[in-house]
């Protein structure tokens, strides 16, 4: 069985290979095959990480009936109790309490490739179910901010890419720094409040190793263009978890009418700007979802001002990505560039809306870095 590991060039990952091989020889057991969804994704935290309501949300109500009682209760009692406390449950998108999610509507709007949840489930709702679905998913949550309404995970691999035989698949479960993809993901999603409910978008960002030397004994990490499928496949995943049959939730997405999406970079302003053929409304979204998608980190945003604070770290600079295998093995890590703070300004003209790069000060941003923010968003949005 050693024969069929992959070869290596370094003599330490030889060496680490050679005793994983070992380790396996010693209790090697048959695995069945990987999940049948196409997914199987795995990060560094276990899947059942305890469910956890962020402080600064509407904390959920405690249910008295669970609530030990002093004395003596006869049967009558407490059936009736147990009645009164069930008429009593607010439905979704009440004020207070558990909502009821099999009584929310939800839908699947699109403009271009980009596709977003449209459900009555207000925010406070939401935020503890969504976690818990990136959770049961495989992914460990990196960042969040629930008064910003966003969640980022971890960087993660799909282990339903890796191929092969039966000891193949035996030796990527049992040692998983053995085999491994050269694609990491991340998602991040981002929940607004609507008069009616939530919106909840989904972003993706992926890198890929590549080797940098023509002996290829090195590999970096390197961005990879986000993938909107992807995207639109976690959304139909994320109705399913919510209560949607997962035929509606697939029928839900694909069916989505598209609205063919305009924007432009402009060149009469006093720093680097765009335009997009879209109110404010609208461009508020979507350059959320831009933000979201190319490497931008929100920290924070004012909708009635129209900015977004944010930090940006240029995908060509950005050498932390997930780490290596000999990384994993022995703990190493690369540096990470670091980030720029920028306020991008959205500000409604009619029926078009104008988006401006400020500096850290607010001041119109002229340089090279505004003009390069400038171009992965019109990218994006085009």
């Amino acid at each position: 069985m050693m024969a069929l590991l992959p070869i290596s060039t370094g003599g330490a990952r030889r060496l680490a290979l050679a005793a994983l091989a070992a380790s396996l020889l010693a209790g090697c057991s048959i695995v069945g095959p990987l999940g049948g969804d196409g997914s199987d994704y795995r990060s560094k935290a276990a899947k059942t990480s305890p469910l956890e309501v962020p402080p600064d949300l509407t904390q959920l109500s405690t249910d008295a009936r669970f609530v030990p009682q002093a004395g003596t209760i006869s049967a009558t009692t407490y059936q009736g109790a147990a009645a009164g406390a069930a008429a009593a449950a607010p439905r979704a998108g009440g004020a207070a309490g558990v909502a009821v999610v099999e009584n929310a509507e939800m839908r699947v709007e699109r403009e271009g490739d980009q596709r977003w949840l449209v459900t009555t489930l207000p925010p406070e709702v939401l935020w503890p179910r969504v976690r818990a679905f990136w959770e049961t998913r495989g992914f460990a949550i990196a960042y969040e901010n629930a008064e910003a309404g966003i969640m980022e995970t971890e960087w993660a691999e799909n282990r339903a890419r890796i191929s092969g035989g039966m000891i193949r698949d035996t030796l990527s479960r049992l040692l998983d720094t053995v085999y491994s993809t050269a694609e990491r993901d991340k998602f991040r999603t981002r929940i607004e409040r609507t008069p009616t409910g939530s919106e909840v978008y989904i972003t993706h960002r992926g890198m890929v190793e590549v080797y940098v030397a023509p002996e290829r004994s090195d590999t970096r990490w390197t961005a990879r263009p986000s993938d909107p499928q992807l995207e639109a496949d976690q959304i139909a995943r994320l109705m399913t978890a919510l209560g949607s049959p997962a035929e509606q939730a697939r029928a839900a997405v694909a069916q989505a009418p598209e609205r063919p999406p305009r924007a432009r970079a402009l060149t009469d302003q006093p720093g680097a700007a765009l335009q997009v053929d879209e109110s404010f409304d609208r461009a508020w979204r979507r350059v959320g979802i831009a933000l979201d998608r190319t490497g931008f980190t929100v920290e924070d945003r004012d909708r009635a001002s129209g900015l977004y604070f944010v930090r940006y770290v240029d995908p060509r600079q950005d050498a932390k990505g997930p780490p290596r295998l000999l990384d994993r093995l022995f703990g190493g890590s690369a540096p990470a560039a670091a980030p720029t703070r920028y306020r991008i300004a959205v500000r409604g003209e009619g029926d078009k809306t104008v988006v401006s790069v400020l500096n850290a000060s607010g001041a119109p941003e002229a340089g090279e870095a505004g003009q390069r923010i400038v171009a992965v968003l019109v990218a994006d949005l085009k």
